[in-house]
């Protein structure tokens, strides 16, 4: 078994199925007792400021802020500096737990020995 995790998901309310499986599979992974590192990109990015998440619906989904607060307890969850400059959001204007890095970031984590990664 992987010691982490790493998964990156680019869609959001766009692409609702893809995006609802992802943090399903990292709070199922979580829940697991497996590390996890998510990381919100493109469309997805809108869930790092509060109450997006919420807005979220997809029916016989779980709960996407439910999802989320799972993956902050136990996990990690970053917002691609990128993708964070071009929607206007700065690290004051996200949720408690979510940091803001870049490509070296992801690069080192998905580098690393043990390390599985998925993309939606």
């Amino acid at each position: 078994m992987a010691k982490k995790l790493v998964i990156k998901v680019t869609a959001g309310a766009d692409a609702p199925e893809r995006c609802s499986q992802a943090f399903t599979v990292a709070a199922v992974a979580v829940a697991s007792g497996v590390e996890v590192s998510l990381w919100l990109t493109g469309e997805s990015s809108w869930f790092a400021l509060p109450g997006r998440a919420a807005e979220f619906e997809l029916p016989h989904a779980a709960p996407l802020p439910d999802l989320l607060e799972s993956v902050l307890a136990a996990g990690s969850v970053t917002l691609c500096t990128q993708c964070a400059a071009r929607r206007g959001i700065e690290q004051r204007d996200t949720v408690e737990g979510v940091r803001i890095a870049g490509a070296q970031v992801f690069v080192s984590e998905i580098m690393a020995d043990g390390v599985q990664s998925l993309v939606y």
